[in-house]
């Protein structure tokens, strides 16, 4: 892949942060400054407001919030990087994200900063942090964990006699034994573009494919091991049906359909589930060999390279990704980035999904690490979804994919 490719798409891609800022005011005593968090708007911003006036008083600082949209806060960062003073001093990112901001000179590289990495994070979690990924330096800390899980409804199994499936052919039995009792097997979000990749590729990663070879030299979206995978996707949409988050949500648990694949948030509010959940399926049957299936997609926040406050704003970084804020901040939405409040007593007996969603971050696996990411999910979830609706054959559809993904490399 060309470097002067990487380097515009990582400029262009700043879209969907949450951003810290750090300005002077000019209203407070001299010595003291303004930190502005941009964030992604939801529960991250209740976990910040919950946390930071201890922050505020040992440090003589204020700490203003900005919760913004995806496309909103990229598009804001994006332009604020190329400003000399930035307006913002730290920023949240999803992990796809850091190949670009890193390569666009977006990040504070903190490595080079003295950072040295915490071995309480979870190791796939600081994983996601460093460019090249896992062994490169780090650019960011986890912020929040996340990870796509086997969503069920219990009830919904315990009708047709079965136990959580733990390899995809007993996913597929499973759920047509259930579409044979008049309700839904399993469902599928197969809408064209993000939705339709995040629900395939665990699958493709489970019967031992990928979107790239290990070197990330060559495009295997075709290969037999993808073909057969993209069979058993279609044959277990044919068990249930094709929802979008909402539906789908819904369905599993209110007893209407027996399971999908999901993000936590989806299903889960504070103590209470709205379905029952597993780590996903790494293998294709029971003989298969097993490999790491759910897609990894922690919410990390870094330092802006162009911080007027950097070492301000390094440890204000350092105290939001503690443990202390991770435990505290638990019922304001505050999901662990660390092995020791994954497995704190107290939380666990509150929140029981705990153990669960640390066993799936540990067998996670990390979207293929490319500037180019969002262009290449863009092309192959069209075709993927082709194949899926029947507009297309898998052959041609994965056939077509490859030579979309090239075409996006090539530009």
């Amino acid at each position: 892949m060309k470097h002067s490719r990487l380097f515009k798409s990582a400029i262009s891609v700043l879209a969907g942060t949450v951003i810290l800022s750090c300005s002077a005011s000019a209203a407070l005593a001299d010595d003291e400054v303004t930190l502005t968090i941009a964030a992604r708007g939801g529960s991250h911003v209740d976990v910040i407001n919950a946390v930071k006036d201890k922050f505020e008083k040992e440090n003589n600082c204020t700490i203003k919030i900005l919760g913004l949209e995806n496309a909103s806060l990229k598009q804001k960062v994006s332009l604020d990087s190329r400003n000399e003073e930035g307006a913002f001093d730290l920023v949240m990112l999803d992990d796809p994200w850091i190949p670009e901001f890193a390569a666009g000179g977006l990040l504070l590289n903190l490595t080079q900063n003295g950072y040295k990495d915490d071995p309480d994070f979870v190791t796939t979690s600081l994983a996601v942090c460093k460019e090249p990924y896992a062994t490169g330096d780090t650019y960011a800390l986890p912020f929040a964990g996340n990870v796509t899980l086997l969503f069920y409804n219990a009830g919904v199994l315990d009708k047709v006699g079965a136990k959580v499936p733990d390899n995809w052919q007993d996913v597929l039995t499973v759920s047509q034994k259930v579409k044979d009792q008049g309700l839904l097997g399993y469902l599928v979000r197969g809408q064209q573009g993000n939705p339709i990749v995040g629900d395939y590729l665990p699958i493709l990663w489970a019967m031992g494919g990928d979107v790239f070879d290990k070197d990330m030299k060559n495009v295997t979206v075709n290969s037999q091991i993808a073909k057969d995978a993209l069979a058993l996707y279609i044959e277990l949409y044919k068990t249930g049906a094709n929802y979008d988050k909402n539906d789908l949500v819904a369905s599993v648990s209110k007893g209407k359909a027996a399971m999908s694949l999901g993000w936590p948030s989806w299903f889960i509010s504070g103590s209470d589930s709205l379905a029952n959940y597993a780590v996903i399926p790494g293998k294709k049957d029971a003989s298969s060999p097993e490999y790491s299936a759910g897609v990894i997609g922690n919410w990390m926040m870094g330092v802006t390279a162009n911080t007027t406050h950097k070492d301000l704003a390094v440890k204000l970084l350092q105290y939001l990704t503690s443990a202390e804020v991770q435990i505290s901040a638990a019922d304001k939405g505050a999901v662990p980035t660390r092995t020791s409040v994954f497995n704190n007593a107290d939380l666990n007996a509150k929140y029981p999904f705990y153990q669960v969603l640390l066993k799936g971050t540990e067998k996670s696996k990390v979207r293929p690490r490319t500037p180019l990411w969002g262009e290449i999910e863009n092309v192959y979830g069209i075709e993927l979804s082709n194949a899926l609706t029947g507009q297309k054959s898998i052959d041609d559809a994965l056939n077509d994919a490859k030579a979309a993904i090239e075409e996006v490399i090539a530009r």
